[in-house]
């Protein structure tokens, strides 16, 4: 991976950490479930007029719609909305990578590796840790953010399923597609749960400085964190196998808790740094692929065994050579997709010459 591949992942990751404090500030001014409505139709609108459908069926692109869009974000907004650190809300939401693994296995029937179990269960212990840490403080009060987050993780690998399974050979096009579905969905629980009277007060006091930082934050989430950070990651998936690009998303957790720190003055217990840790760890672990065993060599043959077979040869058809099954998508893979919301199925066209 060259050096300008290895800077623009990290740049893509940043973008991506930072997310989580544009989405802080957007939560100051806007409901949660009618700010994820607007996150959406600034970028549907648009997309349905000037971009092209992708050419999968509309099972996935709604599958992935909903996982991704709706439920990721209606449990991520509501966690963060309640009480959610934002640091916190970073390093959480990557369960949706052992979740994903554990889906693919019980929906695509996938192998699950014991590289990959010792993973799940590396960050599964880090993630429970930090929930049974989280219920002893404030009366238990601070619990039930960190499992809405964990929800929201959930929604994010039922999306990377659906998305997946839509095998789209221009996935950014999916992407954009994808964010047709949540808009209606959304401003329809707004409406139902937040009340009109909200929506129409978040939207009256845009002028004042908090309005300002708000916009800023849902303008950020829109352009640089969606349509930046996804172009760019969906080119580096493209460009490189899955098991090189997909490690640097584990930045994102770091910049959204040393952002948040640094920003917002949001203090971190060393017992959930240490936790963390264990969750990043895990997710690492669990997104490498499983080694491949070298092929054992064939035994050499005397020269007489040669000519006798060469004879049976010559007296026998040769039955034409079975065109290769298709692969399904290996578990890392999928991981690597939940890790950065584009799919890795892209890599596979590449030729060996080209994954350099």
């Amino acid at each position: 991976m060259p050096l300008r591949d290895r800077l623009l992942a990290v740049l893509v990751a940043g973008c991506w950490g930072l997310n989580f404090l544009a989405i802080h500030l957007s939560l100051a001014q806007f409901p949660p479930f009618f700010l994820v409505a607007l996150r959406f139709a600034l970028i549907a609108v648009p997309t349905v007029l000037l971009v092209p459908r992708p050419d999968v069926a509309w099972r996935w692109i709604l599958g992935y719609g909903f996982g991704f869009g709706v439920l990721q974000f209606v449990f991520l907004y509501l966690a963060m909305d309640t009480g959610m650190p934002t640091g916190l809300a970073s390093l959480v939401l990557q369960a949706s990578a052992p979740f994903t693994v554990l889906l693919a296995g019980l929906w695509l029937h996938e192998r699950l590796h014991a590289r990959q179990a010792a993973g799940i269960a590396l960050a599964v212990l880090g993630l429970g840790g930090i929930a049974v840490h989280r219920a002893q403080l404030d009366g238990g009060a601070t619990f039930l953010p960190v499992l809405l987050t964990l929800c929201g993780g959930l929604g994010w690998a039922l999306g990377s399923l659906a998305n997946r399974q839509a095998r789209a050979t221009e996935p950014f096009r999916l992407t954009l597609w994808m964010s047709v579905v949540p808009p209606l969905p959304m401003l329809a629980l707004s409406l139902a749960t937040e009340g009109p009277s909200a929506i129409v007060g978040s939207l009256s006091g845009l002028g004042s400085r908090q309005g300002l930082l708000a916009v800023a934050g849902l303008l950020y989430t829109v352009l640089v964190a969606t349509l930046l950070g996804s172009g760019l990651w969906t080119t580096l998936m493209a460009r490189h196998p899955s098991s090189t690009v997909a490690p640097f998303s584990m930045l994102v957790p770091v910049v959204g808790i040393g952002t948040s720190w640094l920003l917002l003055r949001e203090p971190t217990p060393v017992v959930e740094i240490v936790l963390g840790s264990l969750v990043v760890a895990g997710v690492l672990l669990g997104s490498r692929p499983a080694r491949s065993r070298p092929a054992e060599p064939r035994p050499a043959r005397s020269r007489s065994a040669q000519s006798r077979s060469a004879g049976r040869t010559s007296a026998v058809a040769i039955p034409a050579t079975p065109s290769p099954r298709p692969v399904s998508p290996s578990p890392s893979d999928v991981v690597a997709e939940t890790l950065t919301g584009a799919p890795a199925a892209a890599e596979s066209t590449l030729s060996a010459s080209d994954r350099r």
